[in-house]
Order: C-alpha cells, then sequence, then structure tokens
C-alpha cells in the first residue's frame, strides 16, 4: 500500500517538503493522535507483558486498528504505529522468531495503513462532515508516521524516561541496535518515521547517522523528553540535542513528547533557538509513571480541558503539530481538533 491513498493528495516524496506541504493542506498547523497503550486496555488488551503495546500486533491487531480510527474520527492528521516498543530483540526474546518478529514491525506500519484506508471510506459514504455522534468524517491528508522508541523502551525498566544506558553505551551500539528495525520500518509503506521520546544526546546522534548511512527514504521527526522543563530527561542540553535534527537533512520536525503540559511552551522556546524546522509536541496528560510498579500514579495528571487550555498558547510560540502521548485519549484529541479548526469553539 502506497503511503497516501488518495494520488490528489499525495504532498511528494521530497523529505524537506513532506511536512512544509502537508502542514500548508492543514491550514499550518496539524493534530497528532494520542496515547495508544491505555486505550487497547479499554478496548480489553492485556499490556502487563515486556512488549507492552507491541504484544497487541501479535495478540489482537484489530484493536490496534480499531484505536487508530477512534483517532482519526477524533480528527488526528497524523496516527503513529504501534511499534513504539516493537523491536526484533524484544519479539525474539519472547520466542518469536526472526522471520516472525520482522513480520510483526511491519504488520504494525500496514494495520495503521489499513484503517487510514477504512477511515477514507467512511468519508466517502457519508454526506456530511460531522455525523449526529460528534466523529469527525472529513477527508483530509492523512500521514502514518512509523514509531522508533528509544533503546530504553526495549529494556522495559523506565530508562527512556531517565535516559541512563550506563558509562559503557556507545553510539556505534545504538546504531546496530535500531538499524534493522528502522530499514524494515522505512520499508514498510508509512509517511514518515516517528524516533519518539528521545532520552539523551548519545541516542539522537545515532538515529540521525542511521538515517543518512542507510539512505532511509522517507523524512523523519525527532522528539525528546524532559522531566524539568529546560533539558531532556538524561539532563543533556535539549538545545544540543535539537541541534542534531537541525543538522540532519532527512529530520523534518523536531519537539517533545510525553513531557506534562506545564513544561512545553519554555521547551518550545528552547527548541526555536537552533532550529527553523516545524515543531511537534505532544505532551503526556501530566501523570506520573512509576517505573517499578509498571503503573501511572492516579489523580496527578490534569483534565482534557486544562490540557487543551494550552494548546494555542503552544502554537502562538511556534508549535505546529500539537497531539498527546501517554494517557491522553481521543477526546483529549477531538478536543484539541475543535480548538485550533475552529478557535471560537
Amino acid at each position: 500500500m502506497g503511503p497516501v491513498d488518495d494520488a490528489a493528495d499525495n504532498p511528494g516524496s521530497s523529505s524537506s517538503s513532506l511536512i512544509s506541504d502537508f502542514l500548508s493542506k492543514s491550514g499550518g498547523v496539524a493534530v497528532i493522535d494520542g496515547g495508544l497503550a491505555t486505550e487497547l486496555e479499554r478496548h480489553g488488551a492485556d499490556l502487563n507483558d515486556p512488549l507492552w503495546s507491541a504484544k497487541c500486533l501479535h495478540s489482537s491487531p484489530h484493536l490496534i486498528r480499531s484505536v487508530h480510527l477512534d483517532y482519526l474520527e477524533a480528527g488526528a492528521d497524523v496516527i503513529i504505529t504501534a511499534s513504539y516498543q516493537a523491536t526484533i530483540q524484544g519479539f525474539k526474546a519472547r520466542g518469536f522468531s526472526q522471520e516472525e518478529s520482522e513480520v510483526l514491525l511491519k504488520r504494525s506500519v500496514e494495520i495503521a495503513c489499513e484503517a487510514r484506508s477504512i477511515y477514507y471510506d467512511r468519508c466517502h459514504k457519508n454526506s456530511t462532515e460531522y455525523p449526529a455522534d460528534g466523529k469527525v468524517l472529513k477527508h483530509r491528508l492523512i500521514l502514518v508516521a512509523a514509531s522508533v522508541g528509544s533503546y530504553g523502551a526495549y529494556l522495559a525498566d523506565g530508562s527512556e524516561y531517565s535516559g541512563d544506558y550506563g558509562d559503557a553505551m556507545s553510539l556505534e551500539f545504538l546504531k546496530n541496535f535500531h538499524r534493522k528495525r528502522v530499514q524494515l520500518l522505512a520499508d514498510s509503506g508509512p509517511d514518515l518515521i516517528a524516533f519518539e521520546t528521545v532520552p539523551n544526546k548519545l541516542e539522537a546522534q545515532a538515529f540521525a547517522e542511521l538515517l543518512e548511512e542507510e539512505d532511509i527514504n522517507i523524512p523523519a521527526w525527532l522528539s525528546f523528553n524532559s522531566k524539568d522543563g529546560i533539558n531532556v530527561v538524561s539532563g543533556d542540553s535539549l538545545s544540543e540535542c535539537a541541534a542534531i535534527a537541525e543538522s540532519c537533512k532527512k529530520v523534518v520536525a523536531v519537539g517533545i513528547n510525553c513531557t506534562p503540559p506545564r513544561f512545553i511552551q519554555d521547551l518550545i522556546l528552547s527548541i526555536k533557538k537552533v532550529t527553523a524546522k516545524p515543531i511537534l509536541i505532544y505532551p503526556n496528560s501530566g501523570e506520573s509513571y512509576d517505573a517499578d510498579r509498571k503503573e501511572w500514579v492516579q489523580n496527578t495528571g490534569v483534565s482534557d480541558e486544562d490540557f487543551v487550555s494550552y494548546v494555542n498558547k503552544w502554537c502562538e510560540v511556534g508549535a505546529s503539530l500539537v497531539g498527546g502521548c501517554c494517557r491522553t485519549t481521543p477526546s483529549t484529541i477531538n478536543e484539541i481538533y475543535r480548538t485550533l479548526r475552529y478557535p471560537t469553539h
């Protein structure tokens, strides 16, 4: 399946133009989807597994497709595949063969593309963009972003929230860890690669070098996380991390994800100092994650109403793509959509 179903909507294959053309067609700002794991659990999935949401690529792909559709019907312009914690090494550790692991990685992109096709079909069959049930059925350009989580996500020990991989970690190790996975995802038909929750400068450099070394033929974004509103979670300078994205021609956008909403504005301003590339932000709900218990601490986040109250300010100071990460829902994304598309709402 091609990257964009409707040829008239195809923004072209140029890495540098994809996001700028996409944003132009989206009115200057686009909506990214929201949290995947929480929604999968709401649909009945059991994610108590080192593979986390990637477990469903094998056990219940139909649930992943349903969540993608929920976000498209909420107004998302970008859907992110269920491959954040999907690695060949992780699948093999759970008993899958090399071939089976590769098929599951590719399946993550196929499922997202299938959801987009189903959504377009629903749009064609409906006479109104906004049916009585409140769903958004508007034919528009939709991008599929293939998620690549950090090495820490594979470890499943919470280290993507600390960026501490130990003193022995090297650039070459990280490149070799991610290499095959990035190749497979890029060749599976997504519109771009989303390097997400990047916790340190070393891994950002590894991703940037991989894009060049493997001559990846689709663009990518780099998205970091922060726990203090100043640096990335490892303590590395956000400005230095964003500068890596700025210097890599195949990285077309840079930003922040899985970070409390209260930190986002200052982080956008920091990124703007070192890059003119579009800035994307998709914060979490602000809840705290207990890595030892592997669960979110209740009542530590913000409501959808409070979350969305930040959106216009984020866009005013420089964000071009806005969505949600952990613990945000289709309801959150629908509120973002309506805030950006209908400012008087």
